[in-house]
């Protein structure tokens, strides 16, 4: 039978999902029905969003009570007709969306809940269970067995003080007298402060100064009695006025382990009567937050801000977790505000004297118009006033809890005392869930810097050290990334790379850059911010603006900055730079940005500083091999002959192979200059080893046969005395294999050679016919005995012959344990009759690197030369 009844019908504005709130309290309200206002309110307002924001519809809120629950039905005039199933939570939508969430807190609030249609019109509605108590009775515990009941003294005292609005005391009767050794005529007239020791017990969050102008308040604190010592108490604090209309409040003070005498029991949701049992250890939490809980942080802290808008029937709120040093606080979640521009935006602390300036304490402000500045989140929103409260897990600040309102005077003490058991509700889920982010960051953090240090420890090239600098902070780290490099301490720092995550806004990004001064080279380890880049994007946006209105450049405003709005936007939040330090050194700076209005986590700024010191590390180590790599391929481009010769009336082509990663010179050497008109030298020779050592040799043996060569000595004698000095190098002479000659051109088209193959591979000769034979005599090679006797053979090359001479990298060539070697050399060369001495040495350094997959471990050398004859074949 319905006992009461109440209507109302809101239009589709999004300041209706308020009013409708207010009009639900107030109704529960007077109906007497306090216990399930906080449940129905949030219903109805999830309800209500649906059908004015997200349907676009009128609402019509129906209020009806019955003697034992109340039902509410909100109507519209969408009438959609995909109903998800009570039994399947899941399908109902994400519980990260902003709306469209009513049914799910319907199936987990409502004892009884449907959805109902016509053709133009739908109806959800939900009803709440009246608990069951007497009449006259606040609230009722369970009937317990004696061996469950609290335990207390013989005599339970029940201190009453009296304290007026100064607070002094005024009243203190026996049971005080008895606690705490003092007399009436003792205490009276003087402040209850000077008595009490707080805090008594850890995470108490309320002073007792405050604590005494609260509308109500429970908690625990001490007593110093009259002989010194503590008596931990559990007091209950109530506000009220005298005849007179002065405040005074009423204390209420029992031993601290009597508490239950005085503590008022958690609201329960009204339980079913199938599962009483089962609801009596229903978690507070719970109760709040509603089931089932988000089970990640954001989607917690988003609920949660949601649930403390409704229960206070507020315009936006909001919620920030404390850094680790608990200097600042950093917003994670709001709601009514625009959370674009505030997500982890940062606020002190600490902003003012008292405790409203302090985020560990809770605060009041009726009306921010007359303190600017006292909510810095709140700027510019519209708000006027807002309650605060921290969140607090075992005495340690991990939070603050907040709601406001765009009317001024709307939330007093008695609203900060709501939220504030509302957030003791929270905080310790939040604070373990926050916990658990942090891990699951810092174990992504470790995987990321060790992925980042191999990435960076696979490549010594600089120019791939940027690129992999900026790819791997964009977009994990940030939107867009500047690398400035500093070549030395008299550099200017320089834009070498710039890297956004939307491709096409790069060139506007390095165009913006490039006109503004470089950030300073400070050593200060740490992120700092960088304004210059921010009012770069700002100066350009106003200028591209002023030019589309035809207005022209104001005069203020330089030009020469090429960029969009588009590009501005995208540069215009935080930009953080970190300096790049190797070996005491600035080297560069890393530059980090957001979008317009957003800010890096703390976090995420640790994480890149750790980044930046490996990168410098990387870039250095990259420019340091970059600086002897060109010294060595100066030093080795030193030992290799200048630009051969043309020889007439012969065809000659080198290819020349070192092995090793950046070597261009090794033991393999070749040569072939002008001795005096009509004759030339030309050599081929093998220093034992590869690299450095060796090249050393192949230097001395290069410029000492040059040397003795135009001296006039014959080919034996050039390479007895380059023998001497190979043995004069001591432990550093190496044993060396020489192919050395004397070629003259004919004028009937043949050559005549001279050579000396001392210890060295036989060159081959190519006849027209494809016949292939040794060319030469082996001798012995140098730099192991004194005393050489060598001998110089004379042979001739007709017109069409080839003269191919080689190091031992080409016949050893291995696969396995198959080798090349001389006959195959020689099976290949017979292929290549007709061909330049070009095509020649180049099918033969294709035929040895296809030999083999692996990479050669020897140095090679070719040196093919062909005498065309008086006509070219």
């Amino acid at each position: 039978m319905i006992t009461a009844r109440a209507a109302a019908t809101f239009e589709p504005v999004g300041r209706s999902v308020a009013t409708a709130r207010s009009f639900v309290r107030d109704t529960l309200q007077g109906w007497g029905h306090a216990d399930i206002i906080d449940d129905a309110v949030v219903l109805t307002s999830e309800l209500v969003t649906n059908a004015v924001v997200h349907a676009g519809t009128s609402a019509e809120v129906l209020c009806l009570r019955s003697e034992d629950h109340v039902r509410i039905e909100v109507s519209d005039r969408y009438p959609e007709r995909e109903i998800p199933l009570q039994a399947s939570a899941m399908s109902m939508g994400s519980p990260d969306r902003e709306g469209g969430r009513g049914l799910q807190l319907c199936a987990a609030l409502a004892g009884r809940w449907g959805v109902d249609y016509s053709a133009t019109h739908k109806r959800v509605w939900f009803q709440l269970d009246l608990p069951e108590r007497s009449v006259g009775t606040r609230a009722a515990g369970p009937s317990l067995p004696i061996d469950l009941l609290p335990l207390a003294d013989e005599r339970v005292r029940v201190a009453v003080v009296q304290i007026d609005r100064v607070g002094a005391i005024t009243a203190w009767n026996e049971d005080a007298e008895e606690l705490f050794g003092y007399a009436a005529e003792q205490v009276t007239g003087k402040p209850l402060t000077d008595f009490a020791a707080w805090p008594h017990t850890p995470g108490t969050s309320t002073g007792i100064v405050d604590a005494l102008q609260l509308s109500r308040w429970e908690g625990s604190y001490g007593i110093r009695g009259a002989n010194g010592r503590v008596t931990p108490v559990y007091a209950s604090h109530l506000r009220v006025r005298d005849t007179d209309g002065d405040p005074s409040t009423v204390c209420l003070l029992v031993r601290d382990h009597e508490r239950a005498i005085l503590q008022t029991p958690l609201r329960l949701p009204s339980p079913d009567p199938a599962t009483h049992s089962d609801s009596q250890g229903s978690d507070p939490f719970e109760v709040f937050i509603g089931s089932p809980a988000p089970d990640d942080l954001d989607g917690l802290l988003q609920r949660t801000v949601e649930r403390a808008r409704d229960m206070l029937d507020g315009d936006s709120a909001f919620l920030l977790l404390a850094t680790d040093d608990e200097t600042e606080l950093e917003v994670r979640a709001s709601t009514g505000l625009p959370s674009a521009r505030q997500r982890f935006a940062r606020v002190p602390v600490e902003v003012g004297p008292g405790r409203y300036g302090s985020a560990r304490m809770p605060a009041v402000h009726e009306d921010l118009t007359q303190v600017p500045g006292a909510v810095p989140l709140l700027n510019g929103t519209g708000m006027r006033s807002v309650v605060t409260v921290p969140l607090k897990v075992e005495g340690r600040l991990t939070g603050s809890l907040g709601v406001a309102a765009e009317s001024p005077d709307r939330y007093s003490n008695e609203e900060a005392l709501r939220l504030q058991f509302a957030a003791d509700r929270i905080a310790l889920a939040v604070e373990s869930a926050r916990l658990g982010e942090l891990e699951k960051l810092r174990r992504g953090s470790l995987s990321f810097l060790v992925e980042a240090s191999d990435l960076l420890a696979g490549t010594l090239d600089r120019d791939q050290t940027l690129a992999l600098m900026a790819q791997m902070t964009v977009p994990t780290l940030a939107t867009w990334c500047a690398v400035y490099t500093i070549a030395d301490q008299a550099s200017e720092p320089y834009l070498s790379f710039v890297l956004h995550e939307d491709e096409e806004r790069i060139d506007g990004l390095k165009a913006l850059l490039s006109k503004i001064a470089p950030p300073d080279p400070v050593p200060t380890p740490g992120a700092r911010v960088w304004a210059a880049p921010a009012e770069a994007a700002h100066q350009a946006a106003l200028r591209t603006s002023m030019r589309s209105l035809g207005l022209g450049e104001p005069a203020s405003v330089s030009s020469g900055i090429g960029t969009t709005l588009q590009t501005a936007a995208a540069v215009g939040g935080e930009t953080v730079v970190l300096p790049l330090v190797a070996r005491n050194r600035v080297i560069g700076m890393l530059t980090l940005g957001k979008p317009t209005d957003e800010h890096f986590r703390q976090e995420i700024l640790e994480l890149a500083e750790d980044l930046s010191r490996r990168a410098a590390l990387a870039l250095d180590n990259a420019r340091l091999y970059s600086e002897r790599m060109a010294i060595s391929q100066s030093l080795q481009r030193s030992l290799l002959p200048p630009e051969l010769p043309d020889v007439p009336g012969v065809e000659v082509e080198v290819i020349y192979r070192a092995a090793g990663e950046g070597n261009e010179v090794g033991g393999d050497f070749y040569d072939l200059f002008p001795i005096r008109d009509g004759a030339y030298g030309f050599a081929i020779g093998d220093v034992c080893g590869t690299g450095p050592e060796a090249a050393a040799v192949t230097g001395l043996a290069r410029h000492a046969l040059r040397l003795l060569a135009r001296e006039g000595f014959g080919g034996p004698a050039v390479l007895e005395r380059l023998n001497a000095a190979i043995l004069d190098e001591g432990a550093r002479s190496r044993f060396l294999t020489l192919l050395y000659g004397e070629l003259w051109p004919q004028e009937d088209g043949s050559a005549i050679l001279k050579m000396v193959c001392a210890g060295h591979p036989l060159p081959l000769r190519l006849r027209q016919d494809g016949s292939v034979a040794p060319y030469a005599e082996p001798q012995p090679l140098l730099g192991v005995m004194d005393d050489l006797e060598l001998y110089e053979q004379t042979l001739t090359l007709d017109p069409g012959d080839v003269l191919l001479c080689v190091t031992d990298g080409i016949t050893e060539r291995r696969e396995g344990s198959r080798m090349l070697g001389d006959d195959g050399l020689a099976d290949v060369l017979s292929t290549c009759t007709g061909l330049t001495a070009g095509a020649v040495a180049a099918r033969i350094m294709r035929a040895v690197e296809r030999f083999a997959a692996d990479a050669p471990s020897d140095d090679m050398a070719i040196l093919a030369m062909r005498v065309p004859g008086l006509h070219h074949d």
